[in-house]
Parts: C-alpha cells; structure tokens; sequence
C-alpha cells in the first residue's frame, strides 16, 4: 500500500502578481496533491522590479522566499511559494541570452524549504532606436506583439519614466518619439517586458520549474520521510591516470535531506575509472 504523500491535501499559497498560479498550481496539485492558491493583495514589486525602479534586496532565491513567506502571512496557509528571475548574456555563450528562475516553496508547519532552479534559454533582449529606425527586426526575434515590451530613454537618471506592457505596434512607435525626446542621447531603449503574465516563453519555464520542484518534493528522505531529497553537492577526487593522485573531477554525487542531514552518494565513479591528467593538479599544474 502506498502512503499519500506528506503534502496531500494540504493548503499552499503563491505570492504573484503576474498570473504564476496558472503555470505552478496544476503541477503541484497533480504530483504533490496541494491545493494552491493564489495570496490576493501581496505586492510582489515592492520586493523588486525587473525595470529597477525598486531594487532587488538579496539574490533571487532570498527574494523568492520573501514572496513565500509574504504568502503565508497573508493566507494563513501552511505552505508558501513564490518564484524569481533572473536574465542576461548567458555566463559561457555570452552572445546568447539566457535565464535563471526559481521556485521557492517553503513549509512554515515544518520549518522546512525546497528550491527549484534552472538557466534556460530566454527571450530576453533591447535594441535602442529612434523614431526614424526600423526596429521591427528585433520585434520579430522576440515574439512581439505576443510577448510585450517596455520603453524608457536609453539615458535618463530617473528610473521611473518608463512604459510598460507595450503591445500594440502604434503605441509603441509613439512611445520611442516620446522616451527619445526624454533622453539625453535622443534614443530609447526598447526591451523584453519580463512579467510572466506578458512574456509566454519565461511562463513556459516557471510552469518547467515546478515540474522540477515537484519531482524533489516527491523523493522522500529515507531516514525521516521528508519532502525534498536530493542533490545537495558533489565529491571530486577521481584518481588521476597519470599519478593516481585526486583530481578535480566528479567523484559522486551526494544527495541529502535539509531536514535531518541524512546523505547518501549517488552516481558513484567505478573504482576502475581514471581522470586524464589533464585535470590533475601534479601532472598538469
């Protein structure tokens, strides 16, 4: 017989703004049984907004807890869950665009949290324009008018003049002459509005990301039955095939609990297994 599993059944609220609910709720309820809903009046930009007009306090995962957390003060609810974004040049390809977004479902009846974070490719990207240039190129790599954009001067020292949720093509024309005339360069910079609820392809990815945080929620400790067993860290040291001194490749894989400190190594090298010495530090130092 299989037990339900601890979450079943139990209330959980998200903390957005933008409609997250949509790509979250059904993964949750479907794998975990929770039932979730929205926190309603829980102002999310005043933790942060992508156009910088309220600066991030800590990284993205402290900001996703806050909204977690903001959710169950709100709500009363036992479980809270909020996400957050991150998007630039990719760190290894920097000519790409890439993003980073993450799920924070944090369990105050426990004194518990679990973390989903995945980079995935964005459409996130700006082109900076006058009234007179065609700019419809970069609308077309972007998926406009499907996915929204925002306007502000490309230099302008107050970060609040700014038009967003642009997508209809006559207004923005109009908006580009009016942010140009604003900016002391007498360009405006046009880019990706990131709001989930106007950008279809970073709602795909939070509705991948709590597949994610459904998955490690659904592996339960094997010594004390929590939610959220998983990788915790690596073990490097694979024996050189040079020297046979510990290099910096992966040895195994160490999955753990948050909660009891249980740990387990996975994906085990086999004991017969060398590192080029590339990776060594003697052979290649």
């Amino acid at each position: 017989m299989t037990l339900p599993h601890p979450f079943n059944g139990r209330r959980a609220a998200i903390a957005t703004m933008h409609g997250k609910e949509g790509a979250v709720s059904p993964v949750l309820s479907r794998w975990l049984g929770l039932h979730v809903e929205r926190a309603e009046g829980v102002d999310t930009d005043a933790l942060g907004t992508f156009t910088g007009e309220i600066a991030r306090a800590g990284d993205m995962v402290e900001a996703a807890r806050a909204k977690a957390l903001l959710a169950i003060e709100r709500t009363g609810a036992s479980i809270g869950l909020g996400s957050e974004g991150a998007f630039g040049p990719h760190p290894v390809v920097p000519f790409l665009a890439s993003g980073v977004e993450a799920i924070v479902l944090v369990d105050a009846e426990n004194n518990h949290e679990i973390v989903a974070q995945r980079r995935t490719r964005t459409n996130y990207g700006f082109v900076t324009a006058t009234p007179e240039e065609d700019f419809t190129p970069f609308l077309g790599r972007i998926g406009f008018p499907a996915h929204a954009v925002i306007v502000r001067p490309e230099a302008c020292d107050d970060l609040f003049v700014v038009e967003k949720g642009v997508t209809d093509l006559r207004v923005l024309r109009a908006a580009v002459a009016g942010m140009s005339r604003r900016s002391s360069s007498g360009r405006a910079l046009v880019q990706t509005d990131m709001r989930a609820h106007l950008n279809p392809t970073r709602m795909k990815t939070i509705h991948f990301v709590a597949r994610a945080l459904a998955l490690r929620a659904a592996r339960l400790c094997p010594a004390c039955g929590a939610p959220g067993f998983g990788l915790v860290d690596v073990a490097r040291g694979l024996p050189c095939a040079g020297c046979g001194a510990p290099t910096r490749k992966l040895l195994a894989e160490l999955h753990g609990c948050r909660v009891c400190g249980h740990q387990e190594a996975k994906r085990q090298r086999a004991p017969s297994m060398r590192a080029d010495p590339m990776w060594c530090d003697l052979c290649n130092p």
